[in-house]
């Protein structure tokens, strides 16, 4: 029988092309050796405003870009986690045993803090103990993460050490599996694909939106004119060009950059072409699948219906070493 891990996005949006090949690319692959459960993580997403009426379209999106990037129904668990309860109730028996400090020392709670001052709310700050509980609560042995996600994994595997300590031996600490994708920064050449920074090549995006996001995108400041030789090795196009092109065409548009034989026009178009293969057929199952949303919405509630027997039995054992039992 496959073991499980626990993985999730949150139904913050559309899924970008750093989503992808940070993730759900190497979500794919894992399908065949594990059976994963990926969860639309919308109480995560509660943590920052949002529109109620807004959520049940941005799950259905989720859902559609998971469907339609490659994940399975038939070898994945792919379910909504407001659906299974017991994420919460892990999760608030983590908290009773959580350190404030600890909590507040995590970098990307200063991250958020930083973005969202107006927002800082006790949701946020106890947001790794609800991801710890989503990893625990399915006895994952592995988590697949990039290198921004591995401090949460390690405060994971601190809480799974914590528990086990005061409770008896309850939890293993599951090992990060590191995306071997690299990590995607956004067209403004700075800060990694987000949302909220509107720097993002989405899996929905037509031909021309991609065209015309990579025609705006930051190149190697140096390069002021086409004659101006410039440093691929400072050029976020050029990190694109790693993802996407064939290594002959790395190479010449390596060479053409330092010589000032390519211009950043030429290399953009070189790597637009390749985005837009790459995206195609994801945004064609995805629309086809936006326009079944009744079926998307079943796949969510069948996985849920599967994540909750193994949910129930982890929070049977825990709620026995805890004594929240009559028994």
């Amino acid at each position: 029988m496959r073991k499980h891990f626990f993985s999730g996005i949150q139904p913050s949006g559309r899924l970008h092309i750093g989503n992808y090949f940070g993730a759900i690319k190497q979500w794919v692959a894992l399908q065949d050796s594990y059976e994963p459960v990926f969860g639309i993580v919308d109480f995560h997403g509660m943590t920052a405003r949002y529109d109620p009426k807004d959520m049940p379209v941005r799950v259905l999106d989720a859902a559609a870009s998971y469907l339609a990037a490659g994940l399975d129904p038939e070898r994945s668990i792919i379910m909504l986690q407001s659906l299974v309860l017991e994420h919460l109730e892990l999760a608030w028996i983590l908290n009773c045993i959580t350190p404030m400090g600890r909590l507040s020392r995590i970098p990307t709670f200063k991250d958020k803090v930083r973005q969202n001052p107006d927002n800082v709310n006790m949701g946020l700050f106890g947001y790794p103990v609800l991801m710890a509980a989503d990893i625990l609560l399915y006895k994952s042995e592995i988590v697949p993460v990039g290198e921004d996600q591995v401090p949460h994994l390690e405060f994971t595997r601190e809480m799974a050490r914590r528990f086990n300590s005061i409770f008896g031996e309850t939890f293993q600490e599951p090992a990060e599996v590191l995306s071997s994708g690299a990590r995607i920064v956004g067209t403004d050449g700075v800060n990694k694909m987000s949302k909220s920074l509107d720097n993002c090549i989405y899996l929905d995006d037509t031909d021309e939106e991609i065209s015309r996001k990579l025609a705006t995108a930051v190149t190697d400041p140096a390069r002021k004119r086409r004659s101006d030789p410039g440093d691929p090795e400072v050029c976020n196009l050029y990190a694109y060009h790693r993802i996407f092109s064939t290594p002959e065409e790395i190479a010449h548009c390596a060479e053409g950059c330092r010589t000032a034989g390519i211009g950043c026009v030429d290399c953009k178009k070189i790597v637009a072409a390749h985005i837009q293969e790459a995206v195609a057929p994801i945004r064609e199952r995805r629309t086809e699948l936006m326009a079944q949303p009744s079926e998307v919405r079943d796949i969510l509630r069948a996985g849920a219906d599967r994540a909750r027997p193994i949910a129930q039995e982890t929070m049977r054992e825990v709620r026995d070493k805890v004594g929240t039992t009559l028994d």
